[in-house]
C-alpha cells in the first residue's frame, strides 16, 4: 500500500509544474551578470519586478505586468556605461509615478498612462503584451495565464 502511495505521488508531481513563491522570481539570469529582483504583487492582477544588468556597464528597469492581457510596460530607470548615453538613476522618481498611479483608481492607471508619465524621464519606456507568462505572474496570479507559454523555473 505505502509503495502504491509513494508511486501515486511521483505520476502526480511529474505531470504538473510546481508551484512558484515569489521568493523564487529574485534570480540570476544571465550568468551572474543580469537577473530579476524585488517582485512585487500591485493588487487586481498586476505585478511589478525590477531587471537588472552589471557587467562593465549597469542597467536597472522596472517592469509592470497586468498578468490577465500579459501587458507588460518596461521602462530604463538607471544606466551607467552601457554606451554613448550620459550616465542617469531616475528609479526613485519612477517608483514615485508608479505609486501615484497605482494608488488611484485601476480603471484611470493604465500602462500607457504610466508610460507616458514616465517617459518625461525615463529612457526606452514601451508597453507591449507578452506571449510568454512570467516568473511575477507565475507566482502571484497562477491562473491569469491565459494562452500564453507557462513560466517554467529551471530545474523544476
Amino acid at each position: 500500500m505505502k509503495r502504491t502511495a509513494v508511486i501515486v505521488a511521483a505520476l502526480l508531481s511529474a505531470g504538473t509544474a510546481q508551484a512558484l513563491v515569489p521568493g523564487d522570481c529574485t534570480r540570476v539570469t544571465h550568468v551572474s551578470h543580469g537577473g530579476e529582483a524585488d517582485h512585487v504583487d500591485l493588487g487586481e492582477g498586476r505585478v511589478m519586478w525590477r531587471d537588472w544588468w552589471s557587467q562593465e556597464g549597469t542597467a536597472t528597469d522596472i517592469l509592470v505586468m497586468d498578468c490577465g492581457p500579459g501587458e507588460v510596460l518596461r521602462a530604463r530607470t538607471a544606466e551607467e556605461n552601457m554606451g554613448n548615453r550620459l550616465p542617469f538613476d531616475r528609479t526613485e522618481d519612477a517608483m514615485g509615478v508608479i505609486a501615484r498611479h497605482e494608488t488611484g483608481a485601476r480603471v484611470f492607471a493604465t500602462l500607457e498612462r504610466m508610460a507616458d508619465d514616465l517617459a518625461v524621464f525615463a529612457r526606452d519606456v514601451r508597453v507591449e503584451t507578452a506571449t510568454e507568462e512570467t516568473c511575477a505572474c507565475a507566482a502571484f496570479y497562477p491562473d491569469a495565464r491565459g494562452d500564453r507559454t507557462e513560466f517554467r523555473l529551471e530545474g523544476l
